[in-house]
């Protein structure tokens, strides 16, 4: 696991100070919302009548193996969230993947708690937003936007020196 930043973390441009907000705040969220998830499997492991299951559908487990698969996942959030805010470079990547399962196991989740499930799928899509974020700026350097807005080619030289 690397624990180098790019150049951007360390310049006091807007921009940057942005960047590692948003970084900070996805880990924040990706840890809150896996203590939300482990919350929500113990209570599915603890007691099968909390949540009620209403029509039967293609992703019918029992309520207590749902338990497990949110817990499995809670705590693989709150680690990677972990790392993210200890700024492991690794846990950007692995943010955006636990982010994805989290959504895609509310979603089949469903059912048995509609509304809840719809909160957190909403919180990790925010979570994904903010680590492509600053995925998406780590990949562009400071030179790039030096460089962007300068002309290039023949057609370098002054005004009164190009032809008319």
């Amino acid at each position: 696991m690397s624990t180098v930043q790019s150049s951007q973390a360390h310049d006091g441009s807007t921009r940057s100070r942005f960047a590692a907000g948003v970084a900070q705040f996805a880990g924040v969220m990706l840890s809150i919302v896996g203590v939300l998830e482990i919350l929500q499997g113990i209570a599915a492991i603890a007691n099968d009548t909390v949540f009620v299951r209403g029509l039967s559908y293609t992703y019918e487990f029992d309520v207590t193996a749902w338990g497990w698969i949110h817990v499995v996942v809670g705590v693989l959030a709150v680690a990677v969230g972990i790392a993210i805010v200890a700024g492991q470079t690794v846990g950007y990547l692995g943010g955006v993947a636990v982010g994805f399962l989290a959504a895609v196991a509310n979603f089949a989740f469903m059912p048995y708690y509609p509304v809840w499930s719809l909160v957190l799928i909403a919180f990790n899509v925010l979570v994904i937003w903010a680590l492509c974020i600053q995925l998406g700026r780590d990949r562009v350097t400071e030179d790039y936007y030096d460089t962007a807005d300068t002309p290039t080619g023949p057609s370098t030289g002054t005004p009164s020196s190009m032809p008319r």
